[in-house]
């Protein structure tokens, strides 16, 4: 299982070693020594999550407040997604800059993101399966978002499917209704740099 650091400090891309026969594939899909060696500390599970999403279909950018914020460790068993990580924290050197990483069932990566970081993607298949491990449970009040077609956070996000047919997006009312960057910043919805650095520390010990 390998590590690699994204674009966005704090989210990483996971590769997992496949052994494969004529019976099928094994894979480890965490490792808890290899993340808290590449993180700097473990990832405390809270709760777990699964969507299954129509080609087309796009989640967020959903993030949550900082402290505790919430920390996810994201797979795509069946299917494929373009999954998509948003520095959101103000005073970051990379603030409003995005990164992302192909999750499907031929590589099966994960891609882990950090507290104060969004997270958003668009299912470019049928059925497209999506687990979560997150490291704080669901708390509504607590929980935000961001338009995923924010033209200022300007993701490219793909307009062909698995199969090369033209993609629909498909958003949520609330995904529809979400503040754009800059009206979420001047309203003090977003995590503070300094506030997930010291989250993060307590998590270091």
């Amino acid at each position: 299982m390998t590590y690699r650091e994204l674009a966005v400090p704090g989210a990483y891309e996971i590769t997992p070693t496949q052994h494969g026969d004529p019976r099928g594939v094994f894979l480890e899909l965490f490792q808890g020594s290899a993340f808290a060696a590449a993180t700097g500390h473990p990832l405390t599970l809270a709760q777990a999550n699964l969507s299954v999403s129509a080609a087309g279909v796009l989640r967020g950018i959903h993030f949550a407040d900082v402290p505790p914020g919430q920390a996810k460790y994201v797979t795509c068993p069946k299917g494929a997604v373009l999954d998509v990580v948003v520095d959101l924290r103000v005073g970051s050197s990379t603030f409003g800059q995005w990164d992302s990483v192909l999750l499907d069932d031929v590589d099966r990566r994960a891609i882990y993101l950090s507290e104060g970081l969004g997270h958003a993607f668009v299912s470019l298949e049928d059925g497209s399966t999506v687990t979560y491990l997150c490291s704080t449970g669901y708390s509504p009040g607590r929980e935000h978002g961001i338009h995923p077609l924010d033209p200022e956070v300007g993701i490219a996000w793909p307009t062909t499917a698995r199969d090369g047919s033209p993609l629909t997006y498909q958003l949520s009312e609330k995904d529809t209704a979400a503040p754009g960057l800059t009206e979420a910043r001047e309203s003090g919805l977003l995590p503070r740099q300094e506030d997930v650095d010291a989250w993060l520390a307590s998590l270091r010990g």
